[in-house]
């Protein structure tokens, strides 16, 4: 139940490797603000996770947990035994540019990036293990999956089909967030029987889709306002010219056109609307909202993606609270009034 005086909102969750930290500080704010209610979740691969660990929190004691939840997720993302040490480091040291550029010349993303471009996962056999398993399956799925709190959706990609899946409510589980977080260059395609289909089917990163999916977020019973949590910027000004920057910018391009494709259609339902050619009742119109950093995200690259740095960890979670809290600043009387996301200007 709403407690009254809330805004309540509805919070889409990208994927994007370990720089789903941005979103772990961007949740860290919004669960401290008791005048915000989260009133549901879609999320991709880590943004699946960050969701898996707030709604668990929520259900089981509240926002605080849920903070909780999430500190513990990413500390063993990053095998963090002291994250006030990490924190103390991004006054100290370098800028995060230069740290993504030292770990695109290191020795466990040479090896990674080598690996993912000459080998299949499959080739591995019984010594295959993906390492996001040990972590996902110590959620708390009785809480995960529970009818209260904030609703969950967590979206992957058939493989065969080619087509989107939202798992939904007691549909969740270790294989779909895996699933979810699977990407097909390092991890083989996680099957399991479909409780939809009862068919057994195998799934890929959800960000091939939907990174994340909206649309399960446009039902009547929510709030119109979504947040969209951004991790991949939209536009990067260099053009990109070694072979890493290239692949680089190709997956920020993929992982971004179905979010994208979305809130095209939302546009356009919005003009339509505007334009009186529909009537506002009979189609859903949401209120558009996105919390990013492009300019951090820009420094960035793949390595900081597929090797989870301490320090780049940290900064990512304290540039999320930054972002979060300049949005709240700026924007939190217009949630439930109107869009923050200038969506004609976007698609012009």
């Amino acid at each position: 139940m709403s407690t009254p005086n809330r805004k309540r909102i509805n919070l889409a969750l990208q994927g994007g490797g370990a720089h789903g930290a941005f979103t772990w500080g961007v949740l860290d704010r919004i669960l401290e603000d008791d005048r915000v209610e989260i009133a549901s979740m879609s999320g991709t691969s880590a943004g699946a996770l960050n969701g898996a660990a707030v709604k668990s929190g929520i259900v089981k004691g509240g926002s605080e947990i849920a903070r909780e939840n999430l500190d513990w997720l990413w500390a063993q993302v990053g095998a963090i035994n002291d994250m006030r040490l990490a924190s103390w480091m991004t006054a100290t040291g370098p800028g995060p540019g230069i740290v993504a550029k030292s770990l695109e010349y290191s020795l466990p993303f040479s090896v990674i990036d080598g690996a993912t471009r000459m080998f299949s996962p499959y080739t591995y056999g019984p010594f295959y293990q993906n390492p996001l398993q040990r972590i996902v399956e110590r959620f708390e799925y009785d809480a995960v999956c529970a009818d209260g709190g904030p609703q969950f959706h967590v979206c992957a990609t058939n493989v065969r089909s080619g087509k989107i899946r939202v798992f939904t409510g007691d549909e969740i589980s270790t294989n779909v967030i895996l699933a979810s977080a699977c990407l097909p260059t390092m991890f083989q395609a996680v099957e399991f029987t479909d409780p939809k289909t009862g068919k057994m089917e195998a799934f890929w990163d959800g960000g091939y889709t939907g990174n994340p999916a909206l649309f399960p977020l446009f039902h009547e019973d929510l709030p119109r306002d979504i947040v969209i949590v951004n991790i991949n910027p939209l536009h990067r000004e260099e053009l990109p010219l070694t072979a890493q920057a290239i692949q680089n910018r190709i997956n920020e391009i993929s992982f971004n056109s179905s979010l994208l494709r979305e809130m095209r259609a939302i546009s356009f339902v919005k003009r339509l609307i505007e334009d009186g050619r529909m009537e506002r009742d009979k189609m859903r119109d949401p209120l558009m909202h996105m919390i990013a950093d492009d300019g951090l995200m820009n420094e960035l690259s793949v390595a900081t993606k597929l090797v989870p740095s301490a320090y780049i960890l940290a900064t990512l979670k304290d540039a999320g609270r930054a972002a979060a809290q300049s949005f709240l600043k700026a924007n939190f009387d217009a949630l439930g009034e109107t869009d923050t996301v200038d969506l004609e200007a976007m698609f012009a």
